[in-house]
């Protein structure tokens, strides 16, 4: 047994989208959606199937731009009145395909949406990271050996940095393929330096580098 309503025809001056919730909490149609605190469309329609879930339909009238495939949608209470919900829209991370009109979507929790936003993070913050080791590795083999000293000790303080603020995944990654990675860059930089008899001044780096791997 359910109930339907009916969604309104589909008008083509926004853009529509269907969004399925486990449950609705609530919200009736002609709640406002919400992107950064501004309303930048409305719920059109609610469905409740007979799978026991709801699709709700809404339109979004500006910020287009911003409805992209990383945008997340979740129920919230209507900052207008607190007595009715609203659909809040965020983005997990920026860029992202733009959705298209018409497009269906799975709804989102706060709280799911707050895992998306920070794994989102660090896989663009890894992603970085891994780049600038790769530039780094470039210009260790450019540089005099006293100003590769130099970047290889700032590396080694930057990978200590970026220990501390990984969860068990990143760790694993850093000893399994970063730290192999530094141990092969430093034996070249000491091979550089053998030749001119200074390879015991890398001694500092590899003490350093020891310790953290037995921090992981």
């Amino acid at each position: 047994m359910f109930f339907l309503l009916i969604f309104p025809g589909c008008r083509e001056s926004g853009l529509n989208l269907k969004i399925r919730y486990d449950q609705a909490h609530g919200l009736k149609k002609g709640a406002p959606v919400i992107f950064e605190k501004n309303a930048i469309g409305t719920v059109t329609g609610i469905e409740y199937t007979d799978k026991g879930d709801y699709w709700v339909a809404v339109m979004i009238h500006t910020d287009f731009a911003a409805a992209t495939e990383h945008a997340r949608f979740f129920i919230i209470d209507d900052p207008r009145d607190k007595s009715s919900k609203a659909v809040e829209m965020v983005r997990a991370h920026p860029g992202g395909t733009p959705l298209k009109n018409r497009a269906t979507v799975e709804g989102s929790t706060r709280t799911s949406v707050f895992f998306d936003q920070m794994i989102g993070g660090f896989t663009q913050g890894f992603e970085d990271l891994t780049w600038q080791f790769d530039q780094f590795a470039k210009d260790l083999s450019r540089v005099p050996e006293s100003e590769a000293f130099q970047k290889f000790e700032s590396e080694l303080k930057r990978l200590a940095d970026e220990i501390e603020r990984s969860g068990k995944t990143a760790r694993d990654t850093i000893e399994k393929e970063w730290l192999p990675r530094l141990k092969q860059e430093l034996e070249k930089l000491k091979e550089r330096m053998r030749k001119s008899g200074r390879e015991d001044e890398l001694k500092p780096l590899e003490r350093k580098l020891e310790k953290i791997k037995t921090s992981l």
